[in-house]
């Protein structure tokens, strides 16, 4: 007799719906983020979001909705309400706003409402020059210093279409 999983069957006849929203500060490629997932595409000539950006992404039976949301100093006091995880993009490459970037994850960190909640790491730009490591990068943004929820970090560059596999232990929040 063959058993077949329900998370299986799932997957095959029923439809499932997430939403991600992506924080960082202006420029740090959230929104390029969002069109090559959407489109498989990198275009350098992006438009900074003011305010929020949504795209809908459907891949097979699943549909994302991707939020941007803008980076902007008069935006991050909002960033609190839309997060069911932390999607947190970092600019790898602008060391001299690194300390700016890991002041607002931090503060954003600290909010009741989001304790405990994952948090996600992506290092953008690491084909520029100048661009910092991933243990510089986890160095500098003060990741190990963060014990009360799951923590992971990976290195991108949008436009060489440079992912590393995002298949670890950090469980998407849906």
């Amino acid at each position: 007799m063959t058993w077949i999983s329900l998370n299986g069957l799932d997957l095959l006849f029923f439809k499932q719906e997430m939403e991600l929203s992506l924080i960082g500060l202006q420029n740090a490629g959230k929104i390029s983020l969002i069109n090559v997932v959407a489109t498989g595409g990198y275009s350098e000539d992006m438009i900074p979001t003011e305010g929020f950006n949504m795209r809908k992404v459907t891949k097979g039976n699943v549909t994302i909705k991707l939020w941007d949301l803008g980076g902007q100093p008069r935006f991050r006091s909002m960033w609190e309400r839309y997060c069911r995880a932390v999607y947190y993009v970092v600019d790898a490459a602008d060391p001299d706003l690194l300390s700016i970037s890991r002041g607002e994850l931090h503060d954003l960190l600290s909010k009741p409402s989001l304790s405990g909640i994952p948090l996600l790491v992506l290092g953008n730009k690491i084909d520029k020059p100048g661009a910092l490591s991933k243990q510089v990068l986890t160095d500098e943004i003060g990741l190990k210093w963060i014990t009360d929820r799951k923590v992971c970090c990976f290195i991108i560059s949008l436009s060489h279409a440079f992912f590393v596999c995002l298949k670890c232990r950090f469980r998407l929040a849906i």
